[in-house]
């Protein structure tokens, strides 16, 4: 009876611990995922989920810009569809943008048809309003598994995800979404923060805008350069290759 209590609290914590990894940002027990260049690197990637969003991701360009910075947006399908004129000028304004796909669902509960389509409409959705064709993607909540990975793949696209959790989403100031990114932050960083949200269009994002100028006024200002996520990517390859 006990052997049979330990066997069953083994798997228990088992499944517990693999579904950790399905969440966690920088895990890669269910395929390869970018999260950035490490410790050391003078580089930073800021990165903005759940958009277009009107009037925030707008509002968030005028930051970026104020700073000369560019940055890297992750969209939701439907939202591009509703306000293609916000993706367009992301894309004018040198931003890059990547899928955060359709709808915003949770991506360790979807059969391979679902992410296949989810995948295609935003694709087909950021092509019809920006002709860019996205080489990049970012899973809602960062739910993945290894089928929903090998499924991006399979796309064409790469998967990033993040190791600078602002959770902008539900702090209650911009000084809140500062001192978490402060802790964390190390050099060669992606950090996650939201222009918008997956619940509704128009979601108040104005304490992430104003979070994100003071983090580009602070980590400029020490000399750490702001680049996309294509940029990032690049010079890891630059670098893996010398």
């Amino acid at each position: 009876m006990i052997a049979g209590l330990i066997g069953g609290a083994g798997i228990a914590g088992l499944a517990c611990w693999a579904g950790y990894h399905t969440m966690s940002p920088t895990s890669q027990l269910y395929g390869q995922t970018f999260v950035g260049l490490g410790p050391g690197s003078r580089l930073l990637a800021l990165t903005y989920d759940d958009g277009p969003n009107d009037p925030y991701t707008w509002r968030m360009m005028e930051v970026l810009e104020r700073h000369g910075v560019k940055a890297t947006f992750f969209l939701i399908g439907q939202y591009v569809q509703q306000t293609p004129e916000i993706a367009r000028a992301l894309v004018a304004a040198g931003h890059a943008i990547g899928s955060h796909t359709w709808s915003h669902p949770n991506l360790i509960f979807a059969p391979a048809t679902e992410v296949r389509r989810q995948l295609a409409q935003t694709r087909q959705a950021i092509f019809d309003a920006t002709g860019v064709e996205t080489k990049i993607f970012r899973p809602p909540f960062g739910g993945r598994r290894t089928a929903t990975l090998r499924t991006v793949r399979a796309f064409g696209l790469q998967s990033v995800m993040w190791n600078v959790t602002c959770y902008d989403w539900k702090a209650k100031s911009a000084d809140e979404i500062v001192a978490h990114a402060e802790r964390q932050i190390r050099g060669g960083d992606v950090i996650l923060l939201h222009d918008g949200s997956h619940v509704r269009m128009g979601a108040n994002r104005s304490r992430s805008v104003e979070a994100s100028d003071r983090i580009l006024r602070r980590y400029r200002g020490e000399g750490f350069e702001f680049v996309t996520i294509p940029e990032m990517m690049e010079m890891q390859q630059v670098a893996v290759s010398n």
